[in-house]
């Protein structure tokens, strides 16, 4: 077995790219997709597991895992966990939006301390690697709420000790969203000719797939920095 890649947040915008992307890489044996619920979709490479995130420093993956299995199918990816014989990689795209979360209070819980959960759960398990999704504008001391809590985020994270973590900080997103945002459709319309002019590279919005191949570029790159800001405009060059 080469790799892992424990993903959070598949269900999202970036996650759903980082799925599909990492299902064809073939450095990745198995992808494990941790989430509220299950996804419709199915692959030989993909394990799903299904629970609360504020609960998930108390999950035993190894029990999760038996509870999916089917004949044993799960068994070499068991071993491999229990054996800490596999290089295992982290991803997480893990957010929302206050009006979906419906109060800053849950926004916070579930932008910051269901990513922080996730992350120290991983870590424990024996996670080298943690890329995450933040903002472009991310600073613990913005007085803009998201922008503070991504801020936040990005500094707690730096407290755990990964050999290498990634904060990926991309600019307006572009990609097929399930719900619709009124302001981000405005601001697509508003900015999207700096994609076709080719100008403001970092400021100009960027694809779903740009950010999750950046992420994954990232993640199997030998890099002596422990710690890096990976920018929109970085990402745009993968």
């Amino acid at each position: 077995m080469k790799k892992i890649a424990f993903l959070a947040g598949t269900s999202g915008l970036i996650g759903m790219q980082l799925l599909h992307q990492l299902i064809q890489d073939e450095s990745y044996d198995s992808i494990i997709s941790i989430g509220r619920r299950k996804l419709a979709l199915k692959h030989a490479k993909l394990v799903q597991v299904e629970g609360d995130f504020s609960k998930i420093r108390k999950w035993n993956l190894e029990d999760k895992l038996r509870e999916e299995d089917l004949g044993g199918i799960n068994f070499p990816l068991i071993d491999a966990l229990k054996q800490k014989s596999v290089e295992m990689h982290a991803f997480c795209s893990l957010g929302t939006t206050i009006k979906a979360a419906g109060s800053k209070d849950k926004f916070y819980e579930i932008d910051h301390d269901y990513v922080m959960n996730y992350a120290l759960w991983v870590k424990e398990i024996g996670v080298s690697r943690f890329l995450y999704v933040s903002a472009m504008g991310a600073d613990p001391q913005s007085s803009v709420f998201y922008n503070k809590v991504k801020g936040e985020v990005e500094e707690d994270l730096k407290v755990i000790p990964f050999e290498y973590l990634g904060l990926f900080e991309p600019s307006l997103l572009l990609g097929n969203r399930k719900e619709f945002r009124l302001g981000e459709e405005i601001a697509k319309i508003v900015t999207k000719p700096l994609i076709w002019l080719k100008l403001a590279k970092k400021y100009r919005p960027i694809y779903d797939h740009q950010v999750a191949k950046a992420m994954i570029g990232r993640a199997n790159k030998s890099n002596s920095v422990k710690v890096e800001v990976i920018s929109s405009k970085e990402m745009q060059n993968f």
